[in-house]
């Protein structure tokens, strides 16, 4: 269930921040290819979701292996379960 409600904040996140379409947010979607997001919206969609779960992510080369929808989801759920929440992220 908790996976579950983090796919939705994720997905609203970034849907309104984005302005994408629900129907494009599957855990398959691609964020460059399919969702059309650049290497700065890269960064802009790192701090929406800093702030949407209350926490700092620093480390570069865990974003580095994010490309889909689903890898953000696994990413904050990994987080969630460690109780990084609110603290900074160093790494998964």
């Amino acid at each position: 269930m908790m996976l579950e409600l983090i796919r939705d904040k994720v997905n609203q996140a970034l849907v309104e921040e984005f302005e994408l379409e629900p129907a494009q947010m599957t855990p398959e979607a691609r964020l460059k290819e399919d969702l059309g997001l650049d290497s700065l919206d890269v960064v802009d969609m790192v701090i929406v979701l800093e702030s949407a779960f209350d926490f700092k992510i620093r480390d570069k080369a865990a974003l580095a292996k994010i490309t889909t929808l689903g890898d953000v989801v696994d990413f904050i759920s990994v987080l969630a379960e460690t109780g990084s929440g609110g603290r900074e992220v160093s790494a998964v």
